[in-house]
C-alpha cells in the first residue's frame, strides 16, 4: 500500500513514512493510492473476534509496512486496561427507534479521540524507526477540547517524542481545559491561544511548513510530525470502530447476514470522524446514508448541501466546543476522492479557502455529496432539549455533542422517512461537559464548583462519574502559557530550545 499527496498525486511513499511525516511537504494530506476490499458476509459468518483482532485485520491492509506481531504489539498495548473494567473498547448501545449508541468515550481521556490516540503513539514510533531518520519527533497538536488531553495522555513519557498542545484560550469546557493543564509528563507541553480553534490550526499548518523552523529543528535533531487527524496514522485507527459497530449488530442479532444496509449519525467539526465512516463505506461497509450533524457553527451542514465552503461567517462559541470549526482540514481528503484524484482542483480550492474563504466544487461533485451524505445543524437550545429528552423518553444521558447527532438524526428521520437501522457515534462522556447536560435538566447555579456540579449529575442520572475526571479535582495545574496566534512559532522555540 502506497500513499499520495491531495494536492500531488505524484508523490509516493509507505503508510510508515506518511505516519512519521503526518503531512506532505506540500502542504497536502497523506490519502492511500488505493481501498482495500472487505467482504462482509465473509467476515460475519468466519470470524468470531474481539474489537483488537479486528483492530489488526483492518489495519493490516492499510499499514502493509508493518509486520503482524508489530501491528499485534501497537493493537494490544492500545486497547488493553485502557477501556473499563470489561475492557469493552466501544460498546454498541440499543436504543428505541431502531437506533444504536455507539460510545467511544471509555477509554482513559473520556472521549473519542482515545480510540485513536492511544494506538498513534505505537505506530508513530515505529514508522519513525523504519523510515531512519533517529530524530525526535516533535508533536504539534491543535485542539478544539478533546484531541489536546488524548493526544498528551498518549504520548506522556514516550521515549523519542516531545508533544506540544495549543488550545484556544476560551473555547474549550473547564474540565477540557483542566485535564491539559494538569497533565503529567516530562516530555508535554501545553499553551492556550488568544482566538479560536481555526486560529490555533492554522498557526500549526504554519509552522508545519516554516522552513527556518524546519530548520532549526533538524540543528537539534528533531523533526515535526503530527497528532491531529491530518496524521494518517491518527486517522486509519478510527475506521475500525464502524465497522466493529456493524460485527456486533451482526453478531448480536441486530442486523442479518444478507448486507444490510445501516446509516451512521456523526457529530463532527474538523471532518475526521465522519471520514473515516466514509472510508469504511468506501471499503464495503453497507452504509446507506452518512448522516453529518453540526453545531451552529454549520459551515459543513452548508457545503453538503449546495457544493460551496465558505468560512467567511459569524464564528459560534457553543456548548458543544469540539465543534467549534470552520476550517474542517480532514475535508480536503474527501474532495481527492470525490474528485477522481484531481490534486489540482484540490489545490486550487485549497488555494482558494485561503485567500478568499470559500469555494465551489461545482454541479456535479454536489450530486455526489448528496447520494453519500445527508447533513443537518441545530443551536444550544436544540442540543439542551435533545440532552432531555432522551434522558426523560430512554433513561440514556449523552454529553452535548452526541446531543447535536441525535438532534440532526431527528430532522434526518422527519425529513426522509427513512427508518433504517441506525448507528449514533457518541464522542464524549457527559462528565466532561457537565454544567450544560445538568443545566438541560434542571435550572442550574452558575456559581456552583464545577466538580459539585458532577456529582449532582452523577446523582439525578444514576451514572458513576469516570475516574479519570472525577481525579482531576485538586490536581495542580502546570502549564500557564498563553500567546496570540502569530507568536505559536516563537512559543514553539521556547518550549523546545
Amino acid at each position: 500500500m502506497r500513499y499520495t499527496s491531495t494536492r500531488d498525486n505524484s508523490v509516493r511513499v509507505d503508510s510508515a513514512t506518511a505516519i512519521a511525516r503526518g503531512i506532505s511537504p506540500d502542504g497536502g494530506l497523506y490519502v492511500p493510492e488505493e481501498i482495500p476490499q472487505y467482504d462482509y458476509r465473509a467476515l460475519c459468518q468466519t470470524v468470531k473476534a474481539d474489537y483488537r483482532d479486528r483492530a489488526i485485520d483492518i489495519l493490516s491492509r492499510f499499514l502493509t509496512d508493518f509486520t503482524a506481531d508489530e501491528l499485534r504489539e501497537c493493537v494490544y498495548a492500545a486497547y488493553t486496561d485502557k477501556f473499563g473494567a470489561d475492557d469493552e473498547v466501544a460498546p454498541v448501545v440499543s436504543a428505541n427507534d431502531n437506533k444504536y449508541i455507539l460510545e467511544l468515550w471509555h477509554g482513559p481521556t473520556s472521549a473519542f479521540k482515545d480510540m485513536a490516540l492511544q494506538l498513534l503513539p505505537h505506530l508513530l514510533t515505529r514508522s519513525v524507526k523504519k523510515t531512519g531518520s533517529g530524530k525526535e519527533t516533535v508533536i504539534l497538536v491543535a485542539t478544539s477540547g478533546d484531541t489536546g488531553k488524548a493526544a498528551l495522555e498518549g504520548f506522556s513519557d514516550v521515549p523519542g517524542t516531545r508533544i506540544i498542545v495549543f488550545y484556544p484560550e476560551d473555547g474549550v469546557s473547564n474540565i477540557q481545559k483542566l485535564q491539559m493543564t494538569t497533565q503529567l509528563g516530562e516530555n508535554v507541553s501545553v499553551c492556550a491561544v488568544r482566538g479560536n480553534f481555526d486560529d490555533a490550526q492554522t498557526g500549526v499548518k504554519r509552522i508545519f511548513t516554516d522552513p527556518a523552523l524546519i530548520d532549526e529543528l533538524a540543528a537539534h535533531n528533531m523533526a515535526f510530525s503530527s497528532a491531529n487527524s491530518i496524521n494518517w496514522g491518527r486517522l486509519v485507527p478510527q475506521i475500525v470502530y464502524y465497522i466493529n459497530s456493524y460485527l456486533e449488530l451482526m453478531e448480536n442479532g441486530e442486523m442479518d447476514y444478507e448486507d444490510e444496509p445501516f446509516n451512521i449519525v456523526i457529530p463532527t467539526g474538523n471532518f475526521g470522524n465522519i471520514l473515516a465512516a466514509y472510508y469504511a463505506k468506501l471499503m464495503g461497509l453497507p452504509v446507506k446514508k452518512l448522516i453529518c450533524a453540526s453545531n451552529a457553527n454549520n459551515v459543513l451542514t452548508d457545503f453538503l448541501r449546495t457544493g460551496v465552503y465558505d468560512r467567511n461567517r459569524t464564528f459560534h462559541t457553543t456548548i458543544s466546543p469540539s465543534m467549534d470549526i470552520l476550517i474542517s482540514s480532514n475535508l480536503e481528503r474527501l474532495l481527492y476522492h470525490m474528485s477522481g484524484c484531481d490534486c489540482n482542483a484540490v489545490r486550487n480550492w485549497m488555494e482558494q479557502l485561503k485567500t478568499t474563504g470559500r469555494y465551489d466544487v461545482g454541479a456535479d461533485m454536489t450530486r455526489q455529496l448528496g447520494e453519500v451524505f445527508w447533513a443537518g445543524c441545530c443551536d444550544d437550545a436544540q442540543t439542551k432539549q435533545e440532552i432531555r429528552a432522551m434522558f426523560e423518553a430512554e433513561g440514556y444521558l449523552c454529553d452535548t455533542h452526541t446531543a447535536v447527532g441525535l438532534n440532526v438524526y431527528r430532522q434526518y428521520v422527519e425529513a426522509t422517512g427513512d427508518t433504517t437501522p441506525t448507528v449514533i457515534a457518541s464522542t464524549a462522556s457527559p462528565f466532561k461537559f457537565a454544567p450544560s447536560v445538568l443545566g438541560s435538566l434542571t435550572e442550574l447555579d452558575p456559581q456552583r464548583n464545577e466538580f459539585d456540579i458532577i456529582s449532582e449529575l452523577s446523582v439525578i442520572s444514576g451514572c458513576a462519574v469516570p475516574t479519570p475526571l472525577a481525579e482531576l479535582s485538586g490536581k495542580p495545574v502546570r502549564f500557564t502559557n498563553v500567546c496570540n496566534p502569530d507568536e505559536m512559532a516563537d512559543m514553539v522555540r521556547r518550549l523546545l530550545f
